[in-house]
């Protein structure tokens, strides 16, 4: 028989109250009051709770290991991000080791479970697009083990997060479809649920408000990242009662994806319908027409967050941080009127 041992989420089962409270109450921060922290520590000895001292242990015995978890590596953008991450990482004596979810919550989880924390100094994270519980990271917090997270963020975790600027990118993508004479603007969306798909789709919205554009329900589509998503997406707009005349899509994957849907139905892509995407892949400039596009910070993303991550490491009282990067629309054939 498997033998059951007490985590931070059987304490707050316990005490009715979340898991964060309790991992931040363990952890001592300034944002817990000490009555809660007390009836924390009493119940975690009434419980016998034992933290995880393999990782703990980490405090005093660096492994100098950094362990990644991204949802994919065979994208543009998270293969440049794990380039700025090796190139601060190895800079500092840190050798990084990759988990790849394939963009599964479950996985996630399996991984994380799994870890061998006692090598790891630390973890650089980017959640998987249908993952909605947060315990797991939590635990991994109240252990020791500094996180860091970054583009797709666990937005109810009190830890360092770095992103990019998605809703001032998705309002200036989709001011450009305006500015070009576009005035019947759909939205090919990720995930429902995701920070940065929640952002950019505010960006949307914001900049159709501004504009005195209307937004039709069947002109806003959620679902996953990939090229066949968004080929399925673009499949369904030109099934609406009311065709649009330009896409704005997530990401690129997706922008491609619609592109080829509509080449197949043979709409003159930028003429009839215009299309904008999210990242700036090279497949961008290979395509035909090339594909207008907001480019985002990847490579600084992968630097910026293994600063921090390694300023957690090596410094006790490091404070959690938040920080934006700006984006930068890329204009290409794909919104050409003309």
């Amino acid at each position: 028989m498997k033998r059951h041992f007490v985590t931070i989420k059987d304490i707050a089962r316990e005490l009715n109250i979340s898991v964060a409270t309790v991992s931040r109450a363990m952890r001592d921060t300034y944002d817990v009051n000490q009555e809660t922290r007390q009836l924390v520590l009493k119940k975690a000895q009434e419980l016998n709770y034992k933290p995880n001292f393999n990782a703990t242990g980490l405090v005093k015995n660096s492994s100098h290991n950094i362990g990644v978890v991204l949802p994919t590596i065979t994208n543009y953008y998270f293969s440049t991000v794990i380039t700025g991450i090796q190139e601060v990482a190895y800079k500092k004596g840190y050798n990084i080791v990759l988990y790849i979810t394939n963009d599964s919550a479950e996985r996630e989880m399996d991984i994380l479970n799994e870890l061998s924390l006692g090598n790891m100094d630390g973890l650089l994270v980017c959640v998987s697009s249908d993952s909605r519980q947060n315990d797991h990271f939590e635990q991994i917090i109240a252990d020791g083990i500094p996180i860091v997270f970054f583009d797709r963020v666990a937005h109810d975790i009190k830890a360092s997060k770095i992103m990019q600027d998605d809703y001032h990118g998705a309002y200036q993508a989709v001011e450009h479809l305006i500015q070009q004479g576009y005035k019947k603007i759909a939205h090919i969306a990720g995930p429902a649920g995701l920070l940065f798909t929640e952002r950019r789709m505010e960006g949307f919205l914001a900049a159709m408000k501004d504009h005195r554009l209307p937004v039709k329900k069947e002109w806003i589509i959620h679902s996953g990242f990939s090229r066949d998503f968004g080929e399925k997406d673009a499949l369904q707009l030109l099934q609406s009662r009311t065709r649009p005349d330009a896409i704005f899509a997530v990401n690129d994957r997706k922008a491609i994806g619609a592109m080829l849907a509509l080449k197949k139905k043979n709409i003159r892509i930028g003429k009839q319908i215009g299309i904008i995407g999210f990242t700036n892949d090279p497949m961008c400039e290979i395509i035909s027409p090339s594909l207008t596009t907001v480019e985002e910070p990847a490579l600084e993303i992968g630097r910026k967050s293994c600063e921090f991550l390694l300023n957690h490491i090596n410094k006790k009282h490091f404070q959690v941080q938040e920080l934006t990067l700006p984006t930068k629309l890329i204009v290409r054939e794909s919104t050409m009127r003309g």
